[in-house]
Formats: structure tokens, sequence, C-alpha cells
């Protein structure tokens, strides 16, 4: 992301999020908000829409509704075995905060202040309550510590605390990843942490390759570039504190998420959802 500018990506994610409620079926993601927030958006929501049958299209925001659902499936888990906070790295304009089911649950939204003001700019112009369990801790990661943003908001380290960390790592440094992977290691035990990671280059096949760099380009232009990727056994490695490791690659998010959606009739203006290449997965773990 550009200094002093809100991040594209965001905006182009909170899209594919938003489209999800309007034109697939069924929703597997349901979110309320995700349409609300974007009024200013109509324009680009609707060319949005005309890239709905484009397998390419169709693939990613399979990925990115299944990412956010898997995040909130997993807080559930979570908040029911004890945690109570939860911290959005990156948090853009995801709207779980705005439609936090559990009362008891603080949820912290980490992001540069740029992206931030952007978007609490969006919530009072639709008119999007902010809740009270609900706290801002902006970091400008170039400058600042997150620990020490965290802690300054009222992060409490001695409680149990899920870290969403979603859309983020491929355009981190390795040491980036790593200082953080180390400051959710050492919160408190039962912290969990839930993420998304694409594999190298190298490890696709050819035309996933060139879907990759297509993505790649396109990112570089928004001055986002991507930077960081594992394998499955690379990033096991890079967990070596926590436990509990679930990796789901394409087949264990189609045959959790998308089960019937290759085949349903349903759909109203849009191919069937599905992740069809090997690029993304996801990835749960939890302290030891």
């Amino acid at each position: 992301m550009q200094e002093s500018r809100p991040s594209r990506t965001a905006l182009r994610v909170a899209l594919r999020r938003a489209a999800h409620q309007l034109y697939d079926s069924p929703v597997i993601f349901p979110d309320p908000i995700a349409v609300p927030i974007l009024e200013q958006y109509t324009e680009e929501l609707h060319k949005t829409a005309t890239k709905l049958h484009k397998p390419f299209s169709v693939a990613l925001r399979a990925f990115l509704v299944a990412r956010s659902r898997y995040a909130e499936d997993t807080l559930a888990t979570a908040v029911s075995n004890g945690i109570t906070q939860y911290v959005l790295l990156g948090a853009g304009l995801d709207t779980f905060a705005y439609r936090n089911p559990y009362p008891h649950l603080h949820v912290f939204e980490v992001d540069h202040p740029a992206t931030q003001q952007w978007k609490c700019d969006l919530l009072h112009q639709t008119s999007i309550p902010i809740p009270q369990n609900l706290t801002y801790a902006p970091v400008d990661f170039e400058t600042q510590s997150l620990p020490q943003q965290l802690h300054a908001a009222g992060f409490d380290s001695k409680a149990p605390t899920l870290f969403a960390w979603l859309g983020v790592v491929p355009y981190l440094t390795l040491p980036a990843f790593r200082s953080t992977l180390a400051f959710i290691a050492s919160c408190a035990p039962g912290s969990g942490v839930v993420f998304d990671y694409g594999l190298p280059r190298h490890a696709l096949p050819f035309f996933e390759q060139l879907a990759h760099d297509s993505l790649a380009a396109r990112v570089q232009l928004a001055g986002e570039p991507l930077q960081l990727f594992f394998t499955p056994t690379e990033v096991a490695a890079e967990l070596h504190a926590f436990h509990h490791l679930e990796d789901l690659g394409r087949q264990e998010i189609n045959a959790r998420y998308f089960p019937r959606h290759a085949d349903s009739p349903s759909a109203k203006r849009t191919a069937p959802l599905a992740i069809r290449g090997t690029a993304g997965h996801l990835i749960s773990a939890w302290r030891r």
C-alpha cells in the first residue's frame, strides 16, 4: 500500500464479498453489511458484476468468501473454548465487528492509519454504528511496533486471543511474517491464528503460473506487490511454536464449503462457486 492512501486491494476484496451477496446462490458467507458499506462504490460493484462468469473471477471470489467463512467458523469454535479477544490484522473493510454476535468478545482492528480512516469515513457515510466492543489500533508497520500499538489500544496479552490475518501474508517480507508470528506465539495459552498463504510460482501448474503472473502484475500496479509464498512443508516449519495445525487446500476447501456448487442449477446469474486452482491455502494453528 502506498503511504497515506487506503488499500486498493482491500476495496477489491470487499467488492467481491459484496458481489457474493448479490449474485451467488447459495451464499456460503452471509454478510448483511458487505453491500451497504460500499454505497459510494456502486459503480465499481456493477463493474465487478460484469466479470462474474469469468473462471478466474469465480475462483478468486470463491477463495475470498471461503477465507472469511473459515476465519469466522474458527472464531465460533474459539469463543466456545474461552477466547475473549479477536484481532483482525490488516482488517481492511472486514465487517465482522459490526455484526459481532458475541457480546463479551472484544474485537481489535489493526490496519494502516490511512486505510482505517477511509473505513471509518465509509461507516459514517452509511450510518453503520461502531460497537462498544470494537477498538481500532492504527499501525504504520514501517515506523511502529504491532505489540506496542495493540497494547496502547488496550489489548490484554494475558487473555486468550484469536488473530485473523487474511489477505496479508503474501504482501509481507519474511522477517515481518516471522516477527508477527513470534508476537502471536507469545500471547496467552489458548491463543491462535488463522491466515491464508499462497504456493510459490514454481510449485504451480503452467496455467496457474500465468494466473499468478496476472494477479501479481495487477497488485504491483496498485502499489502492493506480492512478496511471500510457502509450500505446506515450509509454512508448517514456520509454525513450530504452534500445534493443532489445519491446512486446507483446494480439495479440502471445496469439500467443506462448495460440495454441491459445481453441479448446482440454482445459481442466480453467475457460474457456481468452487476453488479451481491449487495456489491458495487456509491454515489455523494454536499456541502451545
